[in-house]
């Protein structure tokens, strides 16, 4: 990276310092937001007691998830307020809010010391991260962009791109060590808040880094000249001549980026860990392993998005996430898993049972009682992390589970007093259980038959469409919309597109993998965005290279 301009010649800073400055600022917000999505199975321990291990775990990625379904009205409040008052002050208020409520979370009390207030607080706490990113994101990828060349604007908004994974691996690198110099069962109990608790510091630094920065130029320039009172919103969103981009902006690139990125981070995260039963250290690693990897390819797709267009770099990505998407994930199980991948050839589970008495295998709020025949045998199936297939029975008929060629009675729990329904449950479980270690089933994943390198070169396989497709992203975004309403307009697509349906992927893939009992089922959920934004970026989405944005929509 090289700077054009010097402090000592212009008074501003150079390049290297905006683009340093606003990198590890955003840097350290991604830290504190992928530090719950890391820690998500102890989170739902400590603050979702007495529901279950699946629905406390459902919950726990729905609090995850409610994080990022704020995020549009943060992207609208503070995309606003960037627009009348500048990019500087906007994010050091987006960095302090967030900051401040993710060591609050290393603070609260959990469930079995002040009951449900504990999640309702954690809710309160991940309501103010995600506000508080909504924000964040686009003044700093908005003000990188306004001080760069035309010709290394993907190139130095890369680094921008490139933050997201410095903060995991920061989130990663602070969980394991600290792991590692407690203990698992310290670190279990109460070790986790210590990564929370270290923000205070990264708050610190990011407020000292970024008070050093100005005004950016595009924005000075456009106080100077603007001589009609700015609409931020009116002309974002009530204006075809805009409004046109925004739509084609979240369809075309945020509808990819939140589905690749987040299948390629965190449901991979999630399948390897719930469902292929991996230690969790082990899954750490490897995440971290990939995410190092990959850090300098979103710098690399910005670079090449700056000769060869941005639109062509993106859907690349995305055609590559849809080819691979399901034989990566047949793959991933026959690599980290191989003695289930095995199991699930020769000795097939299905369910046989009046559909009429079956219930999605989905509680978000913890409430149903999964008393059926059917509900039985399938919570222990979901709870396992065993993929299944359905065949209907007799109407009123006992449900029952077929491992291989051995069928398994369930119980008709309906009716039952609480204490019955218990014993009936931990029967249905111990005998379904017994059957599938019969059948070669693993309850974990053995750690010395994992192929590591075949499971990080799968993983980089879609670490590559991701950075394809988010690297390029934050210029090819600024440069769609007018200075005016450029962090209104591009804030909110973008905080739609990872909030709503990135943030919301691993909640809903597990929840469409529990209603059908296919382990793969819920990889449909990021197929079906990603192709998408595949057709709309082909036919709509134009080519914006080397724009200038001092003239864009003028």
């Amino acid at each position: 990276m090289t700077d054009t301009t010097t402090e000592q010649d212009t008074g501003e800073p150079g390049l290297k310092t905006v683009v340093t400055a606003s990198a590890a600022g955003t840097a350290f917000e991604w830290y504190d937001f992928f530090i719950f999505g890391s820690l998500t199975t102890i989170i739902a321990r400590h603050f979702y007691a007495d529901v279950g291990e699946a629905t406390s775990y459902i919950l726990a990625l729905l609090t995850f998830g409610v994080g990022f379904v704020v995020r549009p009205l943060g992207a609208l409040v503070f995309g606003w307020f960037g627009d009348k008052t500048g990019r500087k002050t906007t994010f050091l208020v987006t960095i302090s809010l967030m900051g401040v409520a993710t060591v609050a979370i290393g603070l609260l009390p959990d469930y079995g010391q002040i009951g449900i207030a504990a999640p309702i607080l954690l809710l309160f706490m991940r309501v103010l991260q995600g506000f508080a990113l909504g924000g964040e994101y686009g003044g700093a990828a908005i003000y990188v962009a306004e001080h760069a060349p035309p010709k290394k604007r993907g190139f130095l908004t890369g680094w921008i791109q490139t933050t997201a994974a410095i903060g995991l691996i920061m989130a990663l690198s602070v969980i394991l060590i600290t792991r590692w110099i407690l203990g698992t069962e310290a670190f279990d109990a109460w070790g986790w808040r210590i990564p929370f608790l270290l923000s205070f510091f990264l708050l610190v630094i990011s407020l000292w880094i970024r008070l050093k920065l100005n005004e950016s130029p595009a924005f000075k320039r456009m106080v100077a000249e603007s001589t009609e009172r700015q609409a931020p919103f009116r002309e974002s969103f009530g204006t075809w001549k805009v409004g046109k981009f925004v739509l084609i902006a979240l369809a075309g690139i945020m509808f990819a980026q939140g589905a690749v990125w987040y299948a390629g981070y965190f449901y991979t995260r999630f399948f390897m860990e719930r469902v292929l039963k991996v230690e969790v250290a082990t899954v750490d690693m490897m995440i971290l392993a990939i995410t190092v990897a990959s850090a300098f390819l979103y710098v690399f797709f910005g670079w090449l998005s700056d000769r060869v267009g941005r639109k062509p770099v993106m859907i690349g990505g995305m055609a590559l996430f849809l080819i691979a998407i399901f034989p990566g994930f047949h793959a991933l199980t026959q690599a980290a898993n191989p003695a289930l991948a095995m199991a699930q050839s020769s000795a097939p589970v299905t369910v046989i049972a009046d559909p009429a008495t079956c219930a999605v295998q989905f509680d978000p709020v913890g409430k149903t009682a999964f008393a059926s025949s059917c509900d039985l045998a399938k919570t222990v199936l979901s709870n396992a992390g065993v993929s299944y297939d359905n065949l209907a029975a007799e109407p009123g008929s006992l449900a029952a589970v077929r491992v291989g060629t051995v069928e398994i009675a369930s119980i008709e729990g309906a009716g039952l007093d609480a204490a019955a329904l218990k014993s009936a449950r931990t029967d249905v479980e111990t005998r379904v259980k017994a059957a599938l270690t019969e059948a070669g089933y693993p309850a974990r994943a053995d750690p010395a038959g994992i192929n590591l390198i075949a499971v990080f070169a799968i993983l980089m396989v879609f670490m590559v469409a991701a950075t394809a497709v988010y690297g390029p992203q934050a210029a090819a975004l600024v440069e769609l919309f007018p200075t005016r309403v450029r962090y209104t307009a591009m804030s909110l697509p973008y905080n739609i597109g990872t909030g709503w349906v990135g943030g919301l992927l691993p909640a809903a893939s597990f929840a469409l993998v529990a209603w059908s009992g296919n382990i793969y089922f819920g990889l449909w959920y990021s197929v079906g965005f990603t192709a998408v934004a595949a057709v709309v970026a082909l036919l709509f989405l134009p080519e914006t290279k080397g724009r200038d944005l001092h003239t864009i929509g003028d």
